[in-house]
């Protein structure tokens, strides 16, 4: 059953699964929790508390939630705020595992309050400011295709191209992906869930980018190899770890697009799980599906 954790301007919605160390996961723009379907049960059998949540405005969290900015906008310190609003309720310290947009949020929450932050997770995240590589687009096709349509889909407040954008963001789309997405799209015809989505174009990364350098906790910046949001995905890991104090943050390769969380779970598993066990405290073990005593 969905749970709602009330914080200071709505609901955020969430599943929580397992026990252990807390891991909160937060989803990117225009999708939801069920993007982490196939990693929450992973985690959680590897012994944590994992806390999926609705970033504001998405899936099954309210709608309409105040901005730091002062304006009609979903920012990164927006999700941030609300972040470390989840790991309190739910007793942290906690990692957090963004993806996106949420990636920039999880930087600004360790920077912010780093006794709840005990490590960072970032999937494809966007947390530096962006350049269009026009160079790129002559020759990185799968930029050339995913570019356009995802700045498209902002610009001209097109469902149209936002699913086209999808369907270059999830390369190979097996037919779970197909109808994950027509689930995505599904929820986006929610009354008042386009106009929320719209919401997280109107901020750029820069406040999180500003956070890098405050940064003390380790952090684990995961590039799917085919994303098409960069001209070199693993160029665009690299910068944000360079960013962060020395030797805090590593980068890793997986094979997917923007997505690959979403596709490819026991592929984000792999690297996340190791991470986790150095970094998050001791796993709980899981005894026939249910939680046991700590790992020793």
């Amino acid at each position: 059953m969905t749970e709602f954790v009330t914080l200071d301007g709505g609901r955020i919605a969430c599943d929580v699964i397992g026990d252990g160390p807390l891991v909160v996961l937060s989803h990117g723009i225009g999708s939801g929790r069920h993007d982490y379907r196939h990693l929450v049960p992973l985690l959680a059998d590897a012994g944590y508390r994992v806390v999926n949540t609705d970033m504001r405005g998405h899936g099954e969290s309210s709608l309409d939630w105040p901005s730091v900015t002062g304006k009609a906008a979903i920012s990164r310190t927006d999700v941030a705020g609300d972040l470390l609003g989840v790991i309190r309720h739910f007793g942290g310290p906690a990692v957090i595992v963004g993806h996106s947009l949420s990636g920039g949020a999880a930087t600004i929450a360790a920077a912010q309050a780093p006794e709840l932050v005990t490590a960072i997770v970032e999937i494809n995240p966007i947390t530096k400011s962006q350049r269009l590589d026009v160079g790129a687009l002559f020759t990185v096709r799968r930029y050339r295709r995913g570019i356009p349509r995802l700045m498209g889909a902002l610009l001209l407040k097109s469902p149209r191209l936002w699913r086209s954008y999808l369907d270059v963001a999830y390369p190979g789309k097996p037919d779970e992906c197909r109808r994950h997405i027509d689930g995505l799209m599904a929820a986006l015809r929610r009354p008042g869930r386009w106009e929320e989505f719209m919401k997280t174009g109107k901020t750029g990364p820069a406040d999180a980018e500003a956070h890098l350098p405050g940064v003390r906790c380790p952090a684990l910046v995961i590039m799917g190899s085919e994303d098409p949001d960069f001209s070199d995905p693993v160029a665009e890991g690299e910068a944000i770890v360079a960013a962060m104090p020395s030797g805090i943050g590593r980068v890793a390769v997986v094979d997917g697009g923007h997505y690959p969380h979403s596709q490819f779970g026991d592929r984000v598993a792999e690297l996340i799980v190791p991470f986790l066990r150095k970094h998050a405290g001791k796993p709980v073990r899981q005894v026939g599906g249910r939680p046991g005593r700590p790992v020793a």
